[in-house]
């Protein structure tokens, strides 16, 4: 079991950057490859960024790749995403996940979610 909370989410203006954190508890973080999915009103989750056990594999959305980054710290039990040149479309509820498949893309692939962090951006 590890549960995890997600933080750093906001109101900010297009082209401006976010750092989201997910800390996690329970089991050991570093089992743990890592994702980030987002969830807009009306639309269903969609994958954003994932992050394998040591930090060495990362995969990104085309939507977001060159403007967001996932990093993790295994001494800290946290995972990031550093969101830059934000628009008007990146806004939604970004979650975090844990499961065990290298290089998971779909919500089914993790097992633990967080609540939600709420990202605005304003056009």
């Amino acid at each position: 079991q590890v549960q995890l909370v997600e933080s750093g989410g906001g109101l900010v203006q297009a082209g401006d950057s976010l750092r989201l954190s997910c800390a996690a508890s329970g089991r050991t973080f570093s089992s743990y490859v890592m994702g980030w999915f987002r969830q807009a009103p009306g639309k269903e989750r969609e994958f954003i960024a994932t992050i394998g056990w040591t930090g060495g594999f990362t995969y990104y959305a085309d939507s977001v790749k060159g403007r967001f980054t996932i990093s993790r710290d295994n001494a800290k039990n946290t995972v990031y995403l550093q969101m830059n040149s934000l628009k008007y479309e990146d806004t939604a509820v970004y979650y975090c996940a844990a499961g065990d498949a290298a290089a998971a893309v779909r919500v089914g692939d993790y097992t633990y979610w967080g609540q939600g962090t709420q990202v605005t951006v304003s056009s």
